[in-house]
């Protein structure tokens, strides 16, 4: 965003999954049936310089099981403030970094998942991202974030992480990693990208056989997906698909999500 230029959105999403790994295996739950998560994310970037923004953004989240017992969870889940720089162009390359932190704004159960609208931890992530102009509007893009997590408060007094008896309420939730590439078509109005993720904990222990998931799994993830946005003036619309290809101690999800556009200017 360049210089007191804002741009607020809203974003509804939701993903759904009927498969999971139970650490390796891939298996379905007829407990559970299908999952399905929907939120509505409302966010806003501003320009404080051209090369320095900062962003915030906020979640409401549903969860839902298509069969069984378990009881769906919904609320406000964690909110988040970044600051985004960024670095002259050099030869077509241009570097981006970005820090920030995110915090649970209501008081929801993390330890029932995978019914819990988040982790209930406090997270600071640091991302370094390179762009790559390429001729006739395509570019490349790669990125790379660390997420270091606080510890979360459980709802029952010990706990097992792998083989080991933790008698605490206290659990330690295992930091992580993502990483992306993408590679995509920018012209002025017009945007659309392709892109495959990779996210991963750095440590942790695996969901135990017909045991539900806990906030120390080691989880793991890869995901493949289509962005396009499209914003003639002040409004516009973005739209994003994504398939989780492989995983561990998650779910196989698809996801979509759309949202709506609207850029001004703050004097």
């Amino acid at each position: 965003m360049n210089k007191k230029l804002a741009c607020g959105a809203l974003v509804y999403g939701t993903s759904s999954w009927t498969t999971y790994w139970e650490n390796g295996l891939k298996r379905d739950n007829p407990n559970l049936g299908r999952l399905t998560t929907q939120s509505a994310t409302a966010m806003i970037a501003y320009g404080i310089t051209r090369d320095i923004n900062v962003m915030a953004m906020v979640p409401y989240v549903k969860t839902d099981a298509s069969q069984g017992n378990l009881m769906g969870q919904q609320g406000l889940q964690d909110a988040s403030v970044f600051v985004k720089t960024k670095t002259k162009a050099y030869h077509g390359i241009t570097a981006h970094g970005v820090v920030g932190f995110s915090i649970p704004v209501t008081n929801y159960v993390p330890d029932f998942m995978p019914m819990s609208i988040g982790l209930g931890a406090k997270t600071m992530v640091i991302r370094g991202m390179l762009s790559y102009a390429l001729p006739k509007h395509l570019y490349v893009n790669s990125s790379i974030a660390y997420q270091a997590r606080s510890q979360v408060k459980a709802d029952r007094d010990a706990y097992l992480a792998g083989s080991k008896l933790y008698q605490t309420d206290k659990v330690a939730v295992p930091d992580a990693f993502d990483a992306a590439f993408r590679i995509g078509y920018l012209k002025k109005d017009n945007q659309i990208e392709f892109f495959t993720e990779h996210f991963s904990c750095t440590k942790g222990d695996d969901i135990r056989r017909n045991d539900m998931p806990f906030l120390t799994n080691d989880m793991t993830m890869t995901t493949v997906g289509i962005y396009g946005k499209y914003q003639p003036k002040a409004f516009g619309v973005n739209a994003r698909v994504a398939y989780v290809t492989d995983g561990q101690n998650v779910g196989q999800s698809t996801s979509i999500s759309i949202g709506v556009l609207y850029q001004f200017k703050i004097k």
